[in-house]
C-alpha cells in the first residue's frame, strides 16, 4: 500500500503507549492477569497512581473528596502520551462524565461499561450478570455512570474469605487459591441465584486472573477490564495492515 510524506510529527511525551491507568494507592499483590502488573498487558500503558485513594476510600465510600485527584492524574497522563484513560476500579464509574468531560480524550473508566452491548449478544430473556467486590456498596449511582440498567443481577464475593478482605483491606499477601475459590464460589452461587445468567461481566479489575477458571466453572462468557481496555486500546492505536497491490489484482 503506498504511504504518503515521511514527516512525523510529536507534541507529546510519550509515544507507543496509547491507554493511560489511573490507580488506586495500593499495596496489595498485583498477580500476572491483574490490570496493575504491567506484563498483564499485550501493549505498554501509561501508568499513574492516585495517592491517597485507597480501596476502602473507594469501594466503600464512594471516592469521596478524590475528583479533583483522579482528573489531575488523567490529565497528565494525556500530557504525557496517552491516548485513552481508564482506572483500576470499576467503583469509579461515578467519575465517568467528569473525567470524560475533563480530559479531551475516550474514557472508560469501568469494566461495567460492557454490560449494554453483552446484553445485545445474548439470546432473548438472558442477562449479564455483575460479579463485584462488593455487592454491599454498589449501588445505583454507580450503575447510571456505567449505563447500566438498575435491574442488573449482581453478586458479590464479600462472603468469601480471602480475596475481597485482601483487597478492600490492602493486605500485603495474597493466597491466590483461596482468592480463586472464593470468586468459584461466588460463580456458583450467582448461577443458582439467577438461572436466566447468559454472561458474567467482573467489576473488579483484579479479579481477571480468575476469569478463565470462572469460564471453566460456569459455562458462561466472562468479560471484564481486560476484554474492554484491549478493545478499547485497537480503537486509539488500530493495527497496520501492508496490501500487497499486485496480490490484491490476483
Amino acid at each position: 500500500m503506498t504511504r504518503g510524506s515521511n514527516i512525523q510529527y510529536g507534541g507529546k511525551g510519550l509515544f507507543g503507549a496509547s491507554v493511560g491507568i489511573l490507580m488506586l494507592d495500593a499495596q496489595f499483590p498485583r498477580i500476572p492477569g491483574d490490570m496493575g502488573n504491567a506484563l498483564t498487558w499485550p501493549f505498554p500503558t501509561h501508568y499513574k497512581i492516585v495517592r491517597g485513594a485507597s480501596p476502602e476510600l473507594v469501594v466503600r465510600k464512594q471516592a469521596d473528596g478524590l475528583l479533583d485527584a483522579f482528573i489531575d492524574g488523567a490529565r497528565e497522563l494525556v500530557k504525557d502520551g496517552a491516548d485513552g484513560i481508564t482506572t483500576n476500579c470499576g467503583f469509579l464509574s461515578l467519575f465517568q462524565t467528569e473525567l470524560a468531560a475533563a480530559v479531551g480524550v475516550p474514557v472508560a473508566t469501568s469494566s461495567l461499561m460492557q454490560i449494554p452491548m453483552v446484553e445485545k449478544l445474548l439470546p432473548p430473556g438472558k442477562r449479564a450478570g455483575i460479579l463485584t467486590i462488593s455487592a454491599q456498596t454498589l449501588t445505583e449511582a454507580h450503575l447510571d455512570g456505567a449505563g447500566v440498567a438498575r435491574d442488573t443481577p449482581i453478586m458479590g464475593t464479600d462472603g468469601g474469605t480471602e480475596f475481597t478482605r485482601v483487597i478492600i483491606n490492602n493486605e500485603a499477601a495474597l493466597d491466590v487459591n483461596k482468592a480463586r475459590e472464593d470468586m468459584l464460589a461466588s460463580g456458583r452461587d450467582f448461577v443458582a441465584a439467577h438461572p436466566n445468567l447468559g454472561a458474567i461481566v467482573l467489576e473488579c479489575t483484579n479479579m481477571v486472573p480468575y476469569a478463565a477458571d470462572l469460564r471453566r466453572e460456569l459455562g458462561l462468557p466472562v468479560f471484564s477490564i481486560y476484554s474492554f481496555i484491549t478493545w478499547f486500546q485497537s480503537s486509539l492505536m488500530p493495527p497496520v495492515f501492508e496490501i500487497d497491490i499486485m496480490d490484491s489484482r490476483r
